[in-house]
């Protein structure tokens, strides 16, 4: 089968960092689907690892934590799928990626594609869909309301893909104030068409334009990217008793500033549970089967901005790259082999 892979960590811009591959087709065993990948979309955590892990001397590693599908084959223990299904899921960190023709993943993490969309845009959805549901009802809790603050969530970082999907969310299934950061016209005007109440800009001190908006201080803050250029003006604008949360990954985070208000800290790896087989792993698919109900009800929608094809080396270099450069906004799509 055809795959795009690397056989050496580095940058992007060699000419073996993503190569045409061939691949033997997997064979499905246990809980798993093997799974005829339509279209897959690219997160900051390929680039990551593309750049940093390199696979075992000899071997390739396949990257793509997000797919869309048809069910072509299932291993005996499956209950849920059968062959013909359309599904999307992001898969698991400790196992192959996406990036090939033919993909193995765990039923228990697999969702019904929404009927509604096409290959290309259920692909953006997956990984930052588990990763937004995640934090804002497992880790923040944001239907417990904080006493005394505005009944309000900051995401920093809101017109990248995981801010995308949380700000429809937040609007979609809660009654919060939604304040999303943006600092360029064109993702502040990306924000508010995905339901920001405010947009305010995250170059400009946190403290000060959240305090302009005379809501008064939010009970939650979901950082999405540069913590550690904003951790101290977080620490000023957040509630007593608020609740914190981020995904990304700062080599420090000195959070005894936020100790005086009690607030506490949530961190949130939508790789947890299928790496871990939690009991719980199961939460995945339900959440993810959530998502394409609320897409089909015309309720939240696609936050894919950008569509190559084929998904060959060649795009998703490209892909790798605009990720890389900090400029991405929503999520960029690769569909057909």
């Amino acid at each position: 089968m055809k795959a795009i892979g690397y056989a050496s960590a580095g940058p992007i811009d060699r000419d073996d960092a993503l190569l045409d591959i061939e691949l033997p087709r997997p064979v499905a065993a246990g809980r798993d689907l093997l799974v005829e990948v339509k279209a897959i979309s690219v997160n900051p955590v390929d680039t990551k690892i593309r750049k940093n892990v390199s696979p075992v001397e000899g071997e390739w590693k396949v990257l793509g934590w997000d797919a869309v599908g048809k069910v072509v084959e299932v291993g005996p223990d499956v209950t849920q799928f059968k062959p013909g299904d359309k599904v999307f899921y992001a898969g698991s960190l400790i196992r192959p990626g996406a990036n090939s023709q033919f993909h193995l993943v765990d039923e228990r993490i697999v969702g019904k594609k929404p009927k509604s969309l096409g290959n290309a845009e259920a692909a953006a959805l997956p990984l930052t869909s588990i990763t937004a549901w995640e934090m804002l009802f497992d880790r923040l809790d944001v239907k417990k309301p904080v006493p005394g603050a505005a009944n309000a969530i900051l995401i920093i970082g809101g017109s990248g893909g995981v801010g995308s999907i949380a700000i429809q969310l937040a609007r979609a299934l809660t009654d919060l104030t939604v304040i999303a950061t943006a600092s360029r016209p064109e993702t502040q005007a990306w924000v508010k068409e995905l339901g920001a109440h405010h947009v305010i800009d995250h170059s400009k001190p946190l403290a000060a334009e959240v305090a302009a908006l005379g809501i008064g201080a939010p009970a939650f803050v979901f950082s999405t990217t540069e913590t550690h250029q904003h951790l101290k003006e977080i620490i000023e604008l957040i509630a007593p008793q608020g609740r914190f949360g981020l995904i990304d990954d700062p080599a420090t985070l000195d959070v005894m500033g936020f100790k005086r208000k009690s607030v506490s800290t949530h961190w949130e790896l939508m790789f947890t549970r299928p790496i871990f087989e939690t009991p719980d792993m199961d939460e995945q698919g339900k959440l993810l089967n959530a998502v394409a109900d609320l897409i089909d009800a015309g309720k939240i929608r696609s936050t894919v901005t950008e569509t190559l094809s084929p998904i060959n080396a060649a795009n998703l270099k490209k892909a790798h790259a605009v990720i890389e450069s900090g400029k991405a906004k929503g999520k960029m799509v690769l569909e057909g082999f």
